[in-house]
């Protein structure tokens, strides 16, 4: 399953009731926990294993404030 790909802008909430937010024409959304920009789709999935959720180690990156 690939990202999901949604037409901007964008206002995602996260769990801890973050909001990040995008003013892109096109986002893509990540589906597999892997992005160091999660909510936001960076392609990681393509280098990281599937078992590598969000870690300080291995992500999410700093909040930013769109990809």
């Amino acid at each position: 399953m690939g990202p999901f790909l949604v037409e901007g802008p964008v206002e995602v909430v996260d769990e801890a009731g973050t909001v990040h937010t995008s003013h892109r024409f096109r986002v893509a959304l990540c589906t597999c926990r892997r992005s160091r920009t999660f909510p936001w789709c960076d392609t990681s999935h393509r280098k990281r294993p599937k078992d590598a959720g969000p870690s300080p180690e291995n992500g999410p990156a700093e909040q930013e404030g769109s990809p």
